[in-house]
């Protein structure tokens, strides 16, 4: 598989410019440090951060009494009394000095926020960090959350003040009550606090804004949207489905001099008819005027999309890998709809009857009973490997394995096998296997020299399936070890400036949730 023309069409700029946008995958974060940060942070973690942690800790104990006092007798559904917001007072100045203490000595806000009454509803992105509460604490404005959380010792006594929306996942109707909760508030006239939610829906590492969910648009009332940067040299904030875990994301902020964060107030964004009436239209309006004050791509990925990205087993998908444009189209095009282990076998068997016959576009529209559009022609590049016009649909075959069952590697390459075996004794050459392990792991080239001669024994030019699943067993991490490893290089060079590093959750209707320091991230 390939990226058409070097660049990934499922990014855009919004300022009309058609220059090609580099393509990282949202949902990894790798931190690279070299030597003098290693011993910085050596240092730090023996002097800096117990105490940091200490008076952290301090403060959030601290908090808990005027949070708990408020809560004594309140009514979910009456509107805050006056002494209650006195604790509001006070618990921002507590929240304020501990993460002052965590290292964000000063918060940078640019824009004027709008008042309740104007904008009952503020949209955040990009959603990189379980830090992404700062925000939260500074205006002790409302989130929606799941129902559990209000049970966690001490923290969830401090979500239970700030009045968040509950979302209960027992509770087949909770979708339906949570949007009309957020509507009952949106149209008080500002007697509630704002809802802030972030409609990513999950952490990215801010390479690009991803599909907004139309959670927060479905009211149709004004939102304000706010971006939020981390402008720090060495990042230590992001916290990815594929990175460092939440602990060693604390451990190493808290080791930095100076964590900066910048908090923007973007004007206030309201629907057209139209808008009010297409959520969706309404949210990716919205998403396009926050990424140009961003200055970053937009790109159609989706929460969906990073369960390739977390996928375990021997072919995990690397971090330039074309699958998640694959499964991003795929899904458009209803092509994953119902595709069960049946359906693929099916779709093999066809594959295999037409292998000797390589598809254009329009016998491959004809192939899926699909007509040709932009979108048809987009998936059917992918697979262009030489630039003929043609493609082997055996390859779409195998993509579309991977995207429907990530978790499932050994059944995908089973797959492939029996598309690419020769009748007579079921073994493959190694032009064979190069094909199949490029498209597996959606990479434009893979050497794969070094593996089929670790498979062939025999050297006989030659290896079945079983002899592959021999080696497998021996050697569970092969892709690591003979096709990715150092060699892993994107199909798409960096052309932007980065932050260190390659390149939870506040609210969704479809049971978004918020995410803690130490707790497993989850779909939301």
């Amino acid at each position: 598989m390939k990226l058409p023309d070097k660049q990934h069409p499922s990014l855009e700029i919004r300022d009309g410019s058609d220059l090609p946008t580099p393509f990282r995958n949202p949902f990894v974060h790798e931190l690279r440090f070299t030597p003098l940060e290693k011993i910085r942070i050596g240092v730090m973690t023996v002097t800096v951060f117990p105490v940091r942690l200490f008076f952290a800790v301090f403060l959030m104990l601290l908090a808990w009494p005027f949070a708990f006092t408020a809560c004594l007798g309140r009514s979910e559904l009456a509107v805050e009394t006056w002494w209650r917001r006195i604790c509001d007072i006070a618990l921002r100045v507590i929240m304020r000095a501990m993460w002052f203490c965590g290292g964000f000595h000063w918060v940078t806000v640019k824009g004027e926020p709008a008042p309740p009454s104007q904008a009952p509803i503020l949209t955040l992105a990009p959603h990189s960090s379980y830090f992404d509460a700062i925000p939260i604490t500074m205006t002790m404005a409302s989130i929606v959350m799941k129902t559990e959380s209000k049970n966690i010792p001490v923290w969830g006594t401090l979500i239970k003040f700030i009045r968040p929306v509950f979302v209960s996942r027992s509770d087949q109707d909770s979708r339906r009550k949570t949007v009309e909760e957020i509507k009952r508030r949106a149209h008080a006239g500002g007697k509630w606090p704002q809802i802030m939610i972030f409609p990513e829906g999950t952490c990215t590492n801010r390479s690009c804004l991803i599909t907004f969910k139309p959670g927060a648009f479905i009211p149709a009332v004004p939102v304000q949207p706010v971006v939020l940067r981390y402008p720090n040299k060495m990042d230590t904030i992001t916290w990815t489905w594929q990175g460092p875990g939440a602990f060693e994301i604390l451990w190493l902020t808290l080791c930095q001099f100076h964590n900066p964060i910048e908090i923007e107030y973007l004007p206030l964004y309201t629907p057209s008819e139209e808008e009010k009436n297409n959520p969706a239209l309404f949210a990716n309006n919205v998403r396009r005027i926050m990424a140009k004050a961003l200055e970053l791509p937009i790109t159609d990925l989706s929460f969906d999309d990073c369960q390739l990205s977390l996928a375990k087993g021997p072919l995990r998908v690397p971090s330039n890998s074309s699958l998640l444009q694959f499964n991003r189209l795929a899904r458009r095009l209803g092509l994953r709809a119902g595709t069960t282990d049946t359906v693929l076998q099916q779709q093999a068997s066809r594959a295999r009857n037409v292998w000797g016959y390589r598809l254009g576009l329009e016998d491959f529209a004809q192939y899926l009973n699909l007509s040709v559009t932009d979108m048809l022609t987009e998936l059917h590049s992918l697979f262009n490997q030489h630039g003929d016009g043609q493609i082997d649909v055996r390859e779409y075959v195998i993509a579309l394995s991977v995207a429907c069952q990530p978790s499932k590697a050994m059944d995908t390459l089973r797959l492939a096998f029996g598309m690419y075996e020769a009748k007579e004794d079921g073994a493959i050459v190694e032009k064979e296997l190069a094909s199949i392990m490029r498209t597996a792991l959606g990479v434009a080239e893979v050497d794969v020299t070094e593996l089929f001669s670790a498979i062939d024994t025999l050297e006989a030019g030659k290896i079945t399936h079983d002899d592959f699943c021999r080696f497998v067993v021996q050697h569970p991490d092969f892709a690591q070890e003979y096709l990715l490893s150092s060699r892993e290089t994107p199909s798409i060079p960096h052309t932007v400036p980065l932050t260190n590093g390659f390149s939870v959750d506040h609210y969704d209707t479809e049971e978004q949730t918020c995410s803690l320091p130490g707790q497993k991230r989850k779909e939301d």
